[in-house]
């Protein structure tokens, strides 16, 4: 119960007792009168709480209002507002129920005793009509505010919504950027680590090559810093700059390919059929298939040669790498790597495909194929 429930028990009782008086025309009223008045305000002090408790409470105030045949209509007011309020509460048939029954009863009253407000069937059809809106009112403003709720429940289902749709698309692209991050490092640290090596055995019985070692260590970590960069770039704030270094792609291929081979790997590249611009997104999944089978070469297989074959065909693009590295590393590598977990990803989400496994002679084979959709 709060201020207003009281403000509202205050306001009707003081409205129906001078409505009442005036009513009357300034004749003597019966006190008693006054009393069932405000008796029959009293139970709307429950109506937000107890809407059918205090519609029973009305209903038998305006009733003995009614038969003792006291003068005046406003003693209906409370009772329709008990009705308004037990339809808003959600309780339909209740209120429709209670108005038929409230209805008949005042009708037998003012037809078979003779007393009240209700004396002929005109009467009974103003007195329902008033009922019935109030019912009607009820039903309106549960109706709006059922409409209300649903359109703020259906408005934060959609902000949910957006909200996971905004955390996968940051999952996606964080897979993303730690995919080409370690394309990149993979690379550029194995062969900084080849030829770190190298260099050491070097330092003393042949500087010069050793100084040479040194040279491609310092070329490799510059350009494995550029990359580096320039992936992260995506992470940049909106006002900042876009980034000008084109993606990696096939017109690059030399530069990993003479990477390779000065880190001691025989590395063969052959072109089949008439190479072409592919889309964005082929050319750069290819480019990362072969820069990461590379370093799987490096790294894993102690081979002294590898082939690239590179086939362009109208609707696709084929790659192939394969390797003389020694067998038993080569099955190594065919478990389940993030390396070549990462190929797979590439190929598949562009709608292609990707094999890898130890050839029976020897060595490892990395079959890629990768819809190009006929683009030409």
């Amino acid at each position: 119960m709060s201020r207003l429930d009281v403000a509202l028990v205050v306001a009707v009782a003081v409205s129906t007792s001078v409505g009442t008086a005036i009513l009357k025309g300034g004749g003597p009223v019966n006190p008693l009168a006054y009393a069932v008045l405000v008796a029959a305000a009293l139970p709307l002090l429950a109506w937000r709480d107890f809407p059918r408790a205090a519609l029973v409470g009305t209903i038998v105030f305006s009733s003995a209002y009614e038969i003792l045949d006291f003068p005046g209509g406003f003693y209906t007011i409370p009772m329709g507002i008990a009705f308004f309020a037990v339809v808003d509460a959600g309780f339909r048939r209740t209120g429709v129920a209670a108005s038929v029954l409230v209805i008949g009863g005042f009708l037998v009253v003012g037809l078979a005793i003779g007393r009240g407000h209700i004396s002929d069937l005109g009467n009974a059809l103003w007195f329902g009509g008033w009922l019935v809106a109030s019912l009607v009112l009820g039903e309106v403003t549960r109706g709006r505010r059922a409409y209300v709720a649903e359109v703020q429940q259906r408005a934060l289902a959609a902000e949910r919504s957006r909200e996971e749709e905004a955390r996968r698309r940051a999952g996606e692209e964080r897979i993303r950027i730690a995919r080409e991050l370690h394309d990149i490092l993979g690379h550029r640290i194995s062969l900084i680590n080849v030829q770190a090596s190298a260099a050491v055995h070097l330092l003393d019985r042949d500087p010069e090559q050793a100084r040479a070692a040194l040279v491609a260590i310092k070329q490799a970590s510059h350009e494995a810093l550029g990359e580096v960069r320039a992936t992260l770039g995506l992470l940049r704030q909106i006002n900042e700059p876009e980034p000008v270094a084109p993606a990696p792609s096939l017109a690059q291929l030399d530069a990993v390919i003479a990477e390779t081979s000065a880190a001691g790997l025989d590395v063969r590249l052959e072109v089949r059929g008439e190479a072409r611009r592919l889309p964005s997104g082929v050319d750069l999944a290819a480019y990362r298939i072969i820069q990461e089978s590379l370093t799987n070469v490096v790294r894993h297989a102690r081979a002294t040669s590898a082939q690239i074959a590179i086939a362009y065909r109208p609707a696709e693009v084929e790659i192939e790498i394969i390797d003389d590295g020694v067998q038993l590393v080569a099955l190594e590598r065919a478990g389940s790597g993030s390396g070549l977990i990462g190929m797979r990803e590439r190929a598949t989400a562009l709608g292609g495909e990707l094999d890898a496994s130890p050839r029976p002679g020897g060595g490892f084979r990395v079959r890629a194929r990768l819809p190009t959709g006929g683009i030409a």
